[in-house]
């Protein structure tokens, strides 16, 4: 994978699923992020082939849950995040999903709790001998690119100094949000110290945050000399934000999100929250539409609400005549990647 140039979507929690990473590349992402998928959590899962939807699911064994979905249409560009504190088990849940993502990225700056709690996440940030552990065992034993995301440390020599025990566990791009664990979103990216980075290391650096628009695109760029450009919240408002002819109105994009959602199967509980996410910056939860999203239970109450009801009629149709039952799914074999 070519990390130069390129425009990327964020890993968001309960966002980047697939029906919203195929969504923002057709409005221009070159690189798409899952969400951030936990180490534990996908081991429990057994690769399944979902002829139902066309679709590749990792799902919780003994279950019906969807822990990570793709499919043949994104391989040349999704990137699965995971979220470990182990090389060991980093390296098991990779090689389950291996053959079907293009990249796997190792978290290392979210800190929100669950992930710190696990030491996970920011928690790595504070433990170099594991962050190389973790990065020079995927490198070892996979075939694919090997990435990570880390936030500001404390100062700018000290992230550099990280930065530079990263590169040399032989990862091909490095993403830096250029925040600290302790800052808030309303906190300003620092720029300047993401600037500091790449001017340090010699792989692709991607830069993130305060990007939203297209128009800002060309200023991080030049402020941080970053290879490619990360973008997280002003995709969820607007996930066109990628275009170069410009955002479409958010009430379109909205909609060309659920007609996704519904064709991909996605999980009821995601779709609304996503929705939610953005009818809370565009507008307000408690105004008619944000009560209907609550209010509904499953995709096709979605699909009214929006006016969507022939296509999801047409999308049950379809499914019905190809594959009548979804005793179509079928389980496949873990891959060996190396």
């Amino acid at each position: 994978m070519d990390y130069t140039n390129k425009l990327i979507l964020a890993p968001m929690v309960r966002v980047g699923t697939l029906p919203f990473r195929l969504l923002s590349a057709e409005y221009g992402a070159d690189i798409t992020y899952s969400e951030e998928i936990i180490d534990h959590k996908l081991l429990k899962c057994e690769r399944v082939v979902n002829s139902y939807i066309g679709s590749v699911d990792f799902m919780e064994k003994g279950t019906k849950n969807v822990v990570f979905r793709t499919c043949e249409k994104e391989k040349g560009r999704v990137v699965v995040q995971l979220g470990t504190a182990s090389a060991t088990r980093a390296l098991s849940a990779a090689q389950l999903v291996c053959k079907d993502v293009a990249a796997v990225d190792i978290n290392m700056g979210c800190p929100r709790s669950f992930s710190v709690s696990g030491g996970m996440g920011a928690a790595l940030l504070s433990k170099p001998e594991l962050i190389h552990d973790i990065l020079t065992t995927l490198k070892r034993n996979l075939d694919i690119p090997v990435t990570c995301k880390i936030r500001l440390l404390k100062n700018s020599d000290n992230t550099v100094e990280l930065a530079r025990r990263i590169e040399k566990t032989g990862v091909s791009a490095l993403a830096v949000h250029g925040r600290r664990v302790v800052d808030r979103p309303r906190v300003p990216a620092k720029w300047n110290e993401i600037a500091d980075v790449v001017a340090a290391l010699s792989i692709p650096v991607i830069a993130n945050g305060d990007v939203f628009c297209y128009e800002d695109l060309e200023p991080i760029k030049l402020a941080t000399g970053a290879s490619s450009i990360m973008v997280a919240r002003g995709a969820l408002w607007n996930a066109s934000i990628f275009s170069a002819k410009g955002k479409l109105p958010w009430e379109a994009v909205k909609r060309e999100y659920v007609r996704k959602s519904i064709l991909w199967d996605n999980d009821v509980k995601s779709t609304k929250h996503t929705l939610k996410e953005i009818i809370m910056h565009h507008s307000c939860l408690e105004l008619p539409e944000g009560k209907s999203v609550n209010k509904s239970a499953n995709l096709e109450d979605l699909a009214r609400l929006y006016g969507e009801e022939d296509y999801y009629k047409l999308v049950m149709r379809s499914r019905s005549l190809l594959n009548g039952t979804r005793a179509d799914m079928i389980p496949s074999r873990t891959w060996d990647c190396n």
